[in-house]
C-alpha cells in the first residue's frame, strides 16, 4: 500500500510537511533548495479511461462540509459544465499536470488518458466499525465501493482516530483486489486531533515557525486541509495506482507527484511559507485554486516530469 504521509510538519517544519504526502516524506527543506530529481517509471499500469471517484463518508459530517469534498472532486471533471464554470487558475488546470506523466508512459504508442467523475457518495454516519480505525478496516470501508474503474475514497470525521493518523500519515493510497484490483484513498479530518500537522497552512505547525496561520478558503480548517491532502493522494493514485508507476525512492516509501513538493503551494516556497498565493478580497482567505460552483481551494504542488520540477499554480 502506497502510504501518502503527509506531514509532521518537518521537525523545523519538516514535520508538517512529511504527513502531508507519501511515506517517503514530504522533504521540504531538502526540495526547497533543490527541487531538480529524476522520477522513474516502473513500467506499471497508469489509471485511465472513464474513472469515478466514489466518496465514502465515515462519521458525522454536515452536509455544508460534504460539499467542500465534492464540488472538488467535480471540478476535476473536464466535462463542458465544469470547464464553463471555473475561472482561471482552476483545479482542472492544476490536474492537468498528471497528463504529462501519460504521455512519458506511452513513448511508442497512442498516449492513454484519464477522465475524473464525480460518483456516488455513501454515508456511515452510525460509526459501523466503531470510533478507533486500523488499516485494514479502512480497506474493509473502501471495499464498499465499486472495484472496477473507480476511486474509492474513505473519509473518516474528526472524532474518529486511525491507526497511525497524526503519527506518520494524514491519508494514504493504495490498491486492493486480486483478479480486478480497484485503488483506494483515505483522508482524515484532522481538526481537532493534529490540525498543525495535517493542516497546516491554515493552522500553526507543531514545530518550527510559527508564522500566523492563513484563512481557509471554505472557512473550515479541518475541510480545507483534507483537500490539500486528497488532492496529493489523487496525483499519486492517478501515477502510481498499483506501487509500480511513477515515483523516486523505494517502491516503500515512494516520492510520489505531489509528496515530492512539500509545503509548495506558490511561487517563492520556503519552510513555514507556503508561497505567494491568491487572496480572496471579501474574506481574505488564501488559495490558489478555483473549482466548481464558485469554490476557492488550496492544492498542492506537483512534480512536473517535463521539467523535473515542482510546479504550482501560482
Amino acid at each position: 500500500m502506497a502510504s501518502f504521509v503527509s506531514t509532521l510538519f518537518f521537525q523545523v517544519l519538516l514535520m508538517v510537511s512529511l504527513l502531508h504526502l507519501s511515506n517517503a516524506g514530504r522533504r521540504l527543506t531538502e526540495l526547497v533548495e533543490d527541487q531538480s530529481m529524476t522520477f522513474q517509471y516502473h513500467k506499471g499500469t497508469l489509471l485511465s479511461g472513464k474513472i469515478s471517484v466514489n466518496l465514502i463518508w465515515y462519521g458525522n459530517f454536515k452536509p455544508t462540509q460534504r460539499a467542500i469534498i465534492s464540488d472538488f472532486v467535480s471540478s476535476l471533471s473536464s466535462s463542458p459544465a465544469s470547464l464553463n464554470t471555473q475561472s482561471q487558475p482552476s483545479v482542472l488546470t492544476w490536474w492537468k499536470t498528471t497528463d504529462k506523466y501519460y504521455s512519458l508512459s506511452s513513448k511508442n504508442k497512442k498516449p492513454s488518458s484519464l477522465s475524473l467523475q464525480m460518483g456516488k457518495q455513501i454515508l456511515d454516519e452510525n460509526y459501523s466499525l466503531g470510533k478507533s480505525l486500523t488499516r485494514n478496516q479502512i480497506v474493509q470501508l473502501a471495499a464498499g465501493g465499486d472495484h472496477e474503474n473507480a476511486i474509492n475514497v474513505v473519509l473518516t470525521a474528526a472524532d474518529v482516530t486511525v491507526e497511525s493518523f497524526c503519527m506518520d500519515s494524514c491519508g494514504t493510497h493504495g490498491s486492493q483486489g486480486k483478479k480486478s484490483k480497484f485503488a483506494y484513498i483515505w483522508v482524515g479530518n484532522s481538526e481537532t486531533q493534529c490540525p498543525g500537522q495535517c493542516a497546516w497552512p491554515f493552522h500553526q505547525p507543531i514545530y518550527g515557525p510559527q508564522n500566523p496561520p492563513l484563512i481557509a478558503p471554505n472557512n473550515d480548517v479541518g475541510m480545507d486541509g483534507m483537500v490539500i491532502n486528497l488532492a496529493g493522494l489523487l496525483a499519486a493514485t492517478a501515477t502510481n495506482p498499483f506501487g509500480n508507476g511513477f515515483y523516486q525512492g523505494p517502491a516503500d516509501a515512494p516520492l510520489e507527484a505531489a509528496s515530492a513538493c512539500p509545503g509548495i503551494y506558490g511561487k517563492g516556497a520556503y519552510p513555514g511559507y507556503a508561497g505567494d498565493l491568491l487572496v480572496d478580497s471579501t474574506t481574505g482567505a488564501s488559495f490558489n485554486a478555483n473549482g466548481a460552483n464558485g469554490r476557492k481551494y488550496l492544492l498542492p504542488a506537483l512534480f512536473d516530469p517535463s521539467t523535473s520540477s515542482c510546479s504550482a499554480l501560482v
